[in-house]
């Protein structure tokens, strides 16, 4: 089923340099927006879990690098 988003003034504009770059209409950018909300979301889960996987590893390693070299 086609749908026709109506868009507040505000997320036209933020749309508009965007599809402005990609030469297409801001309403083309609509699905665009909705298709890569769940893989840049999808993305950050990744990042956040190899973030706090490599903390854990290094965790060690960070505190021994706060302290002081000279005492």
């Amino acid at each position: 089923m086609a749908m026709s988003p109506r868009l507040r003034d505000e997320r036209r504009e933020a749309l508009k340099p965007r599809a402005e770059e990609e030469g297409v209409g801001t309403h083309a950018m609509v699905p665009r927006a909705v298709d890569d909300c769940p893989a840049r979301t999808a993305h950050e889960a990744l990042v956040r879990k190899a973030a706090e996987e490599q903390t854990a590893t290094w965790a060690e390693l960070l505190e021994r690098l706060k302290r002081p070299l000279c005492t």
